[in-house]
């Protein structure tokens, strides 16, 4: 899995960093979004999943097959 995301997009609603945060965290300053890990290991692709399905903007996007 290879993920990328369009902080531009991103609102700040910060439901990926309380899903998955070993791979979202937020900037201090204005909560948008900031990628940790943009290849995660399997057990956290699940997690990573629920966290691009809820994004109100869909500010992450994910490749199954990287």
């Amino acid at each position: 899995m290879k993920i990328t995301v369009d902080q531009g997009k991103c609102l700040g609603a910060g439901q990926c960093a309380l899903l998955a945060p070993d791979v979202f965290d937020q900037r201090e300053e204005d909560g948008v979004v900031i990628l940790l890990d943009a290849a995660p290991p399997l057990e956290l692709h699940d997690a990573v999943r629920e966290a691009a399905a809820v994004c109100p903007v869909a500010a992450s996007s994910l490749d199954e097959e990287a």
